[in-house]
């Protein structure tokens, strides 16, 4: 056919495209071939519980319906719920059938087992004995239980009173035996005391074993008795002993009582009969003595107290020494670091005031002592209290080690003079002053003021005339905030390429009058002002100044070297 001219002209692969989505369409919107199966089989489960339904009687068909209607039927989770119940009940009534069945097996065994041979009766009842049910056959059994019981009981209790009496009487007759045997003992023990007057006592209420336990717990008694006195003699003579020993000691020569004389000049077997009135006379004094001691004690005490604060204190500087020995940026490895690493271990207050007081104590023996070279004055006696607390471990200092590098390597203290160089030696030094300096000035409440003071240094250059040494000093030096003043004779140009200020001056000496000057050097006189012959004396003057601007990124304490 001929294609209409008004019609719209539509390319091919646009209507392909359009054909795709809608075939694509029209596939989602289909019945698939999975649907149709999964119906199927719904339609096959419906008629297989229709025909189930069909089966049941029109009883359970009513009891369905209304567990349905309640609540166990409400919804599914109810309805799974309700059929768990329904399955334990089940399965605890079928338990409880099983266990009557065997009960019912075991008691038919037991019944044939008790069965009389000859098939007839055991005994014969009387008529009012004669159960008529099982209740009444349980209610007699349960009688003739607890009767047999009580008869068993009285029959035992005949037979063990029987025992009883028979052993009674062996037992009288051994106790005869015995009660003479002890008698016999205790007239012989008692004989050396016949002479003595002796109580009626009546017959030994007891049995045989008693009196023979208290016989010898009597014989034991008086063996510890005469043992006690032998004991307590030799006590009396040896106090008396030690108390002549220590009435003629050499420390009581001063003594002049009458006890003592008496004490010493009276036989040791006399001295017990004067005891009660000694002890009588030095009560007074020993009330006073205790109460000196007393005193004593609260005096140690406050002086331990004292000592623990300043032994404190004194660590807390050790503290403040490593805090305030932190260097500057800029150091490298040292930027940061702590110049000083003190570490120690602190005691807890009971161990610390123990120690404290055994140093208070060795003090006080020394000082009685006569002739002991103990060190008592104030700073001996700290050092010896942070030396007790700091035992057993004691402390550990560890300084860095200067190097070209500035690696953060530290070196103990005491090994300083093994592992530095006298440069190395002469920069840590400068660097302990320093921090010497400000923890001084931290202790005054200055640690906010940068001047921490002015050091002299008399030609350190000789020593560390190194570069990184020099830098190393002066960075530490401004940091802490001292001023360090480097005087030298060397003419070190490396060396002195590293002080923005250097003054040169010249030694001179008055041989005539013994004494020694410094003064400017000669080609800077000219330079300086001239004083008139005929003028006033000037008594001061300025000999030699020099101005140096400091940039204002520059610390505030300048480092000198004249």
């Amino acid at each position: 056919p001929e294609a209409d001219a008004a019609a719209p002209r539509t390319a091919l692969p646009t209507l392909r495209e359009a054909y795709r989505a809608a075939s694509q369409l029209y596939e989602k919107v289909g019945v698939g071939a999975d649907l149709r199966a999964e119906q199927a089989r719904a339609e096959s489960d419906e008629s297989a519980a229709l025909a189930e339904l069909n089966r049941l009687t029109n009883k359970v068909r009513t009891r369905a319906e209304q567990l349905l209607e309640s609540t166990d039927g409400a919804d599914g989770p109810s309805r799974q719920a309700a059929a768990a119940r329904a399955e334990s009940l089940v399965q605890m009534l079928e338990t409880r059938a099983s266990e009557a069945s065997e009960k019912l097996g075991r008691l038919r065994g037991e019944a044939e087992r008790l069965a009389p041979e000859d098939g007839g009766a055991h005994t014969e009842l009387p008529e009012e004995l004669v159960p008529a049910d099982a209740e009444r056959a349980q209610a007699l059994l349960r009688t003739a239980t607890a009767e047999l019981a009580a008869r068993s009981a009285a029959l035992e209790s005949a037979r063990a009173a029987h025992a009883g009496l028979l052993r009674d009487h062996r037992a009288a007759e051994d106790a005869v035996g015995g009660f003479d045997e002890t008698a016999a003992l205790l007239r012989d023990q008692l004989r050396d005391h016949a002479d003595e007057e002796q109580e009626e006592t009546g017959p030994y209420p007891g049995t045989l074993e008693e009196a023979r336990t208290a016989a010898a717990e009597a014989r034991r008694a008086l063996r510890g008795r005469t043992g006690e006195l032998s004991a307590a003699d030799a006590a009396v003579r040896e106090a008396s002993d030690v108390l002549v020993r220590h009435a003629n000691s050499t420390r009581y020569e001063q003594v002049r009582t009458p006890a003592r004389q008496q004490i010493r000049e009276l036989p040791a077997s006399a001295l017990p009969e004067h005891a009660a009135k000694w002890a009588e006379a030095f009560a007074p004094r020993l009330r006073v003595l205790t109460d000196e001691l007393e005193q004593l004690e609260r005096n140690r005490d406050s002086i331990v107290d004292r000592l623990r604060g300043l032994v404190e204190s004194s660590l807390a500087t050790l503290r403040s020494a490593q805090r305030l020995s932190r260097l500057p940026e800029g150091l490298g490895e040292w930027s940061g670091q702590e110049f000083l690493r003190i570490r120690f271990e602190e005691p807890d207050q009971a161990t610390l005031a123990e120690r404290l007081g055994e140093v208070v104590d060795e003090a006080t023996r020394a000082a009685v002592k006569k002739n002991s070279d103990l060190r008592r004055d104030g700073m001996s006696l700290l050092l010896r209290g942070v030396q007790a607390a700091l035992e057993p471990k004691g402390v550990s200092v560890e300084i860095l080690k200067p190097d070209a590098v500035l690696r953060a390597e530290r070196v103990p203290v005491g090994q300083m003079g093994d592992v530095f160089s006298g440069g190395q030696l002469l920069t840590a030094a400068i660097a302990l002053y320093c921090t010497m300096a400000a923890l001084r000035s931290n202790d005054r409440g200055r640690d906010k003021h940068r001047h921490a003071g002015t050091l002299f240094l008399d030609n350190p250059i000789g020593r560390a005339n190194a570069t990184y040494l020099l830098e190393l000093q002066r960075a530490v030096s401004d940091a802490l905030g001292v001023q360090l003043l480097y005087t030298t004779g060397l003419f070190d140009t490396t060396a002195l390429a590293e002080f923005p200020l250097v003054i040169r001056l010249r030694n001179d000496a008055d041989l005539r009058a013994g004494l020694k000057y410094i003064s400017v050097e000669e080609h800077l006189r000219p330079g300086l002002p001239r004083t008139e012959p005929e003028g006033e004396a000037i008594h001061g003057e300025i000999t030699a100044t020099r101005m140096f601007r400091r940039h204002p990124s520059d610390d505030p304490a300048p480092t000198d070297a004249a």
